[in-house]
Parts: C-alpha cells; sequence; structure tokens
C-alpha cells in the first residue's frame, strides 16, 4: 500500500491517482485528520507493507524503521512530490516491497539517504539513469 501524508496536495495525490500508483491518504482514506506523528507511526506499524511519503523531515529517524513498513521523506517541492514518488518507486533498490520494507529513506535532487533495518549506517545512493 501507497500512503501520503496529509501534508501532500490533494492535486499530487491525483496526479498518482492519473498513472495507477493508488495512494491513500491520511486524513482522506486513511487515519484522521490532525493526526500526530507518533500516531501515524502507529497506524503504519499495524498495517503491512506500507509505503508512506510525507515531506515532514522529522520522520527521517532510524528509529522508525519497522519490519511492516517504509517511511519516505521527501525533500523535493510541494509540486514535485508525484514525480518523486514515480521515481523513487521504480528505482532499482526500491522497485517492489520487498525490497522498500524496513528503511527510511529520504530522497531529494541529489539522490537517497537511507537507514536500513539492523544496519548502523546511513547508505547514500543516487538516482539511476534511465527515468
Amino acid at each position: 500500500m501507497i500512503a501520503l501524508d496529509e501534508n501532500i496536495l490533494d492535486g499530487q495525490r491525483l496526479l498518482l491517482d492519473g498513472s495507477r500508483v493508488k495512494a491513500g491518504q491520511i486524513g482522506v482514506n486513511l487515519g484522521r485528520k490532525g493526526m500526530k506523528d507518533d500516531e501515524i507511526v502507529v497506524l503504519l506499524r499495524q498495517r503491512r507493507n506500507v509505503t508512506f511519503f510525507t515531506r515532514d523531515a522529522g520522520f527521517y529517524l532510524p528509529e522508525f524503521r519497522h519490519r511492516r513498513c517504509c517511511l519516505v521523506v521527501m525533500s523535493v517541492g510541494q509540486y514535485e512530490v508525484a514525480t518523486f514518488v514515480r521515481r523513487f518507486l521504480r528505482h532499482p533498490d526500491f522497485d517492489t516491497q520487498a525490497k522498500r520494507t524496513g528503511s527510511v529513506v529520504r530522497i531529494s535532487h541529489a539522490g537517497l539517504a537511507v537507514w536500513r533495518l539492523r544496519s548502523q549506517t546511513e547508505i547514500h545512493t543516487v538516482w539511476s539513469r534511465s527515468r
């Protein structure tokens, strides 16, 4: 399941829907509006195989790694979210749920920074050249 934080614009969710990436959104069809970060983390951990996208940098902490979900912090403009969600989901290191689960990822124009489950170091990678 792809889930979006409520800080993602509705238009970006609709762009994802239009490109056949079905995404739930906090406060729309997942959880409730105004949920606190710790409540969102609990909600995600109660579900299986969730990839959660947010623009809230407070989620990029190694202690948020969990075997049931992937948290993706997007350090991109608010109107670029849909593009980078699709780009992330096509990245060879994250193109399946199994490859994503257990990670906390920060994505930006420059590349990706990742905290993997059971890893003590942050991993940095660049975007692949082919889009």
